[in-house]
């Protein structure tokens, strides 16, 4: 027994003393980062100039949490990211490559405003397109916003307007026998359309017209703004398209013609000798860590962007998914409330919708904020409809840019049903329930009568709560809310004029917003905290550093490491069809 003690407790010290070692190890890695951090800063060149390519399209928003993995580059890291910049002398300038993305027109003008703020600091911006490949117009309001447009020779420019097209499968459903039965609360509600109809019911042919126009009218009125012309003059250019380069530098829509290299070295060339071109990227993710720090009020940032999902996005180390999960998004927004130095949240919202579970959870964690004494304001990306308007409706107050999608105030419900469509191909099912409704969600058998009668039950309650949500969230009468619901999408500017939406601009609008909510004044700076807060390794050494200017530096050093491209290296070595629950959604949108 002695002998047996001895062994435990030699195995005990053993375990004791490698732990403590390896408790050693980490200190000391961590005190070579914190040194190198110190003396190397964030690592950027003291002559700079910033790049982007923004020819494949980009999400509004990533998941604010660590990961080891390349974040793609999002809208709100390129408007936040310029914002340092614009006050870093360092940076003089932005280059940036656009024209196949095929940018909505609401992404557009929000890019477009970023750039123009950092232009007021000073830079200067040099824009460069291989062609204008989309009839869309959301690549060219961004090019306006730069001092200069260059474009490849002989390459199209084939902007010309605003344009939508659907798909319809009830003709092939109808061949082979599957059964739609979809419940919608209103005549617009059109998400579901695709599987009901053959073409565009009168409804949506109207409230898609009238999108495609106020974007056509808004994208026209900021080009033309941005090249110094009339939008009438503009629009009688656009009628001409496609066409090439040269006819756009002949009616002055850009300004250079030449090859990206030649157009990179001009926007290096004019920030003079030794200036460097540093992938914007690099730039938000180096400077990232110290925009928690400063002088300012300290307001909260929570940026959701994606379906509206029930539960939490699991992100691991690699990141989480592009949805806003009911349980995450919520937490966020209570951490955030309970935080003492928190003056108020800002919420940047770009979504189409979803759960209905999951938008109420954190429409409620949005109410029980403001009751706490925290005003909100909303910044509405490129949509923010259905789900994304109901989790907005309680907001102090709801910024939209002028082309954002937003309203669609309504709900659709059903399922389409496979089992008869199984027989032609020689396939059968069968089913088995225990209790009356047992199935009532099986892809196998269509609605009895019965459970038609209660699904519409539950379109009927859901609806009506929405509208009720609206009505005292927008403090419009319910009368007001029933006429401009129905699920109608409105663009920003016309939702503005329905009582929908506040005001019209991008997130420094709604900056400029939250500092009235919270009685910060406008010339004072704020500072972000953004939330959720991230978890893991990096945030365990966060803790151990504490919130000092001397920490954040240290992580800067660890940052730059971990994007170096051998640790880079080492890193990289039919599903929407309804569900049968009833869904707050809003797809088969316009893009550009």
């Amino acid at each position: 027994m002695v002998g047996f003690l001895r062994w435990a407790r030699s195995i005990l010290a053993g375990t004791f003393n490698g732990l403590v070692k390896l408790m050693l190890a980490i200190a000391l890695i961590i005190g070579v980062f914190a040194v190198a951090g110190l003396a190397e800063g964030d690592g950027m060149p003291s002559n700079m100039v910033l790049t982007a390519d923004l020819r494949g399209g980009m999400p509004d928003s990533t998941a604010h949490t660590f990961s080891l993995g390349p974040k793609p580059l999002s809208v709100m890291d390129v408007v936040l990211a310029l914002d340092r910049a614009g006050r870093d002398s360092r940076v003089k300038g932005f280059f940036l490559r656009l024209g196949g993305a095929g940018l909505p027109v609401p992404q557009a003008q929000q890019l477009a405003a970023a750039v123009k703020r950092f232009r007021a600091g000073g830079r200067y911006v040099i824009a460069d397109a291989q062609g204008f490949l989309s009839t869309g117009l959301g690549d060219y309001v961004l090019a306006s916003s730069a001092d200069e447009i260059w474009m490849q020779p002989n390459s199209p420019f084939a902007a010309s307007g605003a344009g939508a097209g659907a798909i319809f499968l009830r003709g092939l459903f109808d061949k082979f026998d599957a059964v739609p039965q979809i419940v919608k609360r209103a005549d617009y509600k059109s998400a579901a359309d695709m599987y009901m109809e053959k073409g565009y019911t009168p409804a949506d042919r109207l409230q898609t017209t009238a999108l495609l126009q106020s974007w056509y009218d808004t994208a026209t009125a900021g080009a033309a703004a941005g090249r110094k012309i009339t939008p009438a003059k503009l629009t009688a250019i656009l009628q001409q398209s496609p066409q090439f380069a040269s006819d756009a530098k002949k009616a002055g829509l850009i300004d250079k013609i030449g090859y990206d290299d030649d157009a990179k070295n001009a926007a290096l060339a004019r920030a003079g000798s030794g200036a460097e071109a540093v992938p914007l990227r690099r730039y938000a993710d180096a400077t990232e860590n110290g925009s928690e720090f400063g002088a300012g009020a300290r307001v909260a940032l929570i940026a959701g962007s994606g379906e509206i999902v029930d539960g939490s996005a699991d992100g691991g180390v690699f990141g989480g998914k592009m949805v806003i999960a009911g349980d995450d998004f919520s937490a966020a927004i209570r951490e955030a409330t309970q935080d003492k130095g928190i003056k108020a949240i800002l919420l940047r919202i770009d979504s189409p919708g979803g759960s209905v579970l999951a938008s109420d959870q954190i429409l409620d964690a949005v109410k029980k904020a403001q009751a706490a004494g925290k005003p909100v304001v909303v910044s509405m990306g490129a949509v923010a409809a259905s789900g994304g308007y109901y989790i907005s409706t309680s907001a102090n107050r709801i910024v939209a840019e002028p082309g954002t999608i937003t309203g669609s105030i309504g709900v659709l419900t059903g399922k389409v049903s496979f089992g008869k469509s199984l027989g032609l191909i020689g396939v059968s099912a069968d089913e088995i329930g225990v209790g009356k409704n047992a199935l009532f969600d099986s892809a196998i058998s269509p609605y009895t009568p019965e459970q038609m009668a209660a699904l519409n039950k539950q379109a009927d309650a859901i609806y009506a709560d929405f509208m009720s949500k609206v009505a005292a969230g927008r403090k419009l009468p319910l009368a007001k809310v029933e006429e401009i619901a129905k699920g109608r999408v409105w663009s920003g500017a016309d939702a503005k004029g329905q009582g929908l939406v506040d005001t019209l601009g991008g997130f420094w609008t709604a900056v400029d917003e939250l500092k009235d909510a919270a009685k910060i004044p406008q010339a004072s700076r704020v500072v972000f905290k953004r939330y959720p807060r991230p978890h893991g390794l990096f945030a365990a050494i966060a803790d151990f550093f504490g919130e000092s200017e001397a920490s954040v530096r240290a992580m800067q050093g660890w940052t730059t490491l971990a994007n170096t491209p051998a640790a880079r290296a080492l890193i990289g070595a039919l599903a929407s069809t309804p569900r049968g629950g009833v869904e707050l959604r809003a797809t088969n949108l316009p893009l550009d």
